[in-house]
């Protein structure tokens, strides 16, 4: 795929998420809790890759179903990945400042209405999901794969291990299966997401999976390496924060050069997973960009 056409995409898939996300908290912005609807508003809409929708979407795209009904699976993914970032960010967990190079939702809104804004982004992803114009089989599978992906399988227990086994070294083996629940799950969702608002088939499933898990970890790797070299005002969140709480990452185990050979080689296994599925250059093109991403 030629750079003008994946940036294409990238383009439109943004402004339909954004133009759906900002249709939903108008609705939201109704009601007389306006601190709390702002504060869901001020995280939702403070940018971002927009990755996860656009993995909705595209897989949506290449198993043959319709793109704009999928639209509110989409949206409902970044509602509950925001939630995830907001109490991500406060004092009881990482308790970071900075996130989207803007003040954390605590820093702003306070830690109890920053807590209830994520509380109220992760009810409203699974209304937004369930009211998607699909059949009702798929949207049930897509609600209950968002609920793995949040739950002590996925974001929850990769959290919970997180600060469990924080100020100790931990092994390759262990820092993944951290990264495989607190990042990878929620793009495995996203994609298996994608595959099932178009009635996808198991084989394509299957394709998802390895194509989310390898990029999932090939993501979180970068992460490790951009909090030791990137630009604080690139990255969008301080820099060395990983160091100061005492958390070790790949770039401990491997050093940089060796998490550059591990994210090369994680990458390949996603594209190679995707072999046998149609139409797959644009998230080819996608597992290349952040290889290389520096925010």
């Amino acid at each position: 795929m030629e750079e003008k056409q994946f940036s294409a995409r990238v383009a439109e898939y943004k402004a339909m998420v954004e133009g759906y996300l900002s249709s939903c908290l108008s609705e939201a912005q109704r009601a007389s809790y306006h601190k709390l609807t702002e504060a869901m508003q001020y995280s939702l809409m403070a940018g971002g890759k927009r990755l996860r929708p656009m993995l909705v979407l595209e897989f949506c795209r290449i198993c043959g179903g319709d793109v704009e009904k999928a639209l509110p699976v989409a949206c409902g993914i970044e509602m509950l990945h925001t939630y995830s970032l907001i109490h991500d960010d406060l004092p009881v967990m990482d308790n970071d400042d900075l996130r989207r190079g803007k003040p954390s939702n605590h820093k702003v809104f306070g830690e109890s209405t920053a807590t209830l804004a994520g509380d109220a982004l992760q009810a409203l992803a699974f209304e937004t999901v369930l009211s998607a114009d699909i059949p009702a089989p798929c949207a049930l599978k897509c609600a209950k794969l968002l609920a793995n992906a949040a739950g002590y399988e996925g974001i929850c227990g990769g959290q919970e291990l997180d600060l469990a086994w924080e100020g100790r070294a931990l092994s390759a083996s262990e820092l993944e299966e951290i990264y495989l629940r607190k990042t990878s799950a929620l793009i495995r969702a996203a994609c298996l997401m994608g595959v099932a608002a178009a009635g996808g088939t198991k084989e394509q499933e299957e394709a998802a999976i390895g194509y989310a898990d390898n990029f999932g970890i090939a993501f979180q790797i970068r992460d490790d390496m951009l909090d030791v070299v990137g630009d604080e005002e690139t990255f969008g969140k301080p820099i060395g924060s990983d160091r100061e709480e005492g958390k070790t990452t790949f770039v401990d185990i491997l050093g940089l050069n060796g998490c550059l050979r591990v994210i090369e080689a994680h990458s390949e296994s996603a594209v190679e997973a995707l072999f046998g599925l149609e139409s797959t250059d644009f998230l080819t093109h996608l597992v290349r960009i952040f290889e290389k991403r520096e925010q």
